[in-house]
């Protein structure tokens, strides 16, 4: 009843739902279009300039110059690189880790919410707490890690060929049990009479997860991996916090670097739209398989 006399009332104002509807959307769109869309256009164009923030020289327009420059320089491939090692390593393991502890979970077992819970721990804390956190564990004089493995004073983030893999444990850590979250939710949502059915033919564990598990949850997970290859590959905080080696400079702590340090801005910006290119077509790949995996 107060439905219809307020649907009454605006057809009396001449308002119908769907301007009603656009009325209340306004706000966010001039949100997103002020702080997302209007900051990507306007660094879009300063990418085609010589801009320097540091100083108030006049801007030239330098057409495809940075993007040419950048190109062809051989210390950017090699940030690309070490971003590469670092998204293979790090998300490969929150799967392997993830998808591992979310089979351990998805049975009956004691205080299951409660293990839940705690294992979701970690992606709740702060980057920069988790860094700082583990740079002590890693700390060659005092850090448990090298006690319990036997290593003595074996520094973890000052080797140049472990460092990089150091830092990706600590994110294999972080955000495993979000991995973990998701294929929960998958597993749970797999049929049980398919798994009976199995059980009454006598099929072996391997095969019921391969051909069972596995390509149910196939889904979820390409999902879970289209995240955390995009939040992988332009990670910064830790990296930045726990190792200043070469091996560890990712392609976007040379982003910062380069902008705000350096105060290349029109060079950064066109670095930038360069690292949002290749997360864009990798991921493009990511939902082309994901929809492959649907169809089947």
């Amino acid at each position: 009843m107060a439905r219809l006399e307020s649907d009454t009332r605006a057809a009396a104002r001449g308002w119908s739902d769907l301007t009603i509807r656009n009325i209340f959307i306004l706000p966010t769109l001039a949100f997103l279009i002020v702080f997302n869309i209007f900051p990507l256009i306007y660094s879009l164009g300063y990418s085609f300039t010589d801009f320097r923030a540091s100083v108030n020289d006049p801007v030239n327009f330098v057409g495809l110059q940075n993007y040419r420059e950048l190109l062809n320089d051989p210390n950017i491939w090699r940030n690309f690189t070490v971003t590469a090692q670092y998204v293979i390593v790090s998300v490969g393991g929150q799967v392997i880790v993830g998808f591992g502890l979310a089979l351990l979970l998805n049975r009956k077992i004691p205080f299951k919410g409660l293990i839940t819970t705690l294992l979701l721990l970690p992606m709740m804390m702060s980057m920069a707490v988790v860094g700082l956190f583990w740079k002590l564990l890693y700390d060659p004089s005092w850090g448990i890690i090298n006690y319990a493995l036997g290593l003595g004073s074996f520094d973890w983030l000052s080797d140049p060929d472990v460092a990089l893999y150091a830092v990706a444990i600590t994110d294999i850590w972080m955000w495993a049990p979000f991995v973990m979250l998701l294929s929960l939710a998958g597993l749970s949502a797999v049929p049980q009479h398919l798994y009976e059915a199995a059980a009454i033919d006598r099929a072996g564990t391997w095969y019921t997860f391969t051909r069972i598990t596995l390509p149910l949850v196939a889904p979820i997970l390409i999902i879970a991996i289209i995240f955390r290859t995009m939040e992988a590959f332009k990670s910064f905080d830790l990296p930045f916090i726990m190792s200043g080696q070469p091996t560890t400079e990712m392609i976007s702590i040379r982003l910062y670097k380069m902008a705000f340090q350096e105060w290349q801005t029109g060079r950064s910006s066109a670095l930038a739209y360069i690292v949002l290119i290749v997360v864009l077509a990798i991921t493009n790949i990511y939902v082309k398989y994901l929809n492959k995996v649907k169809e089947r």
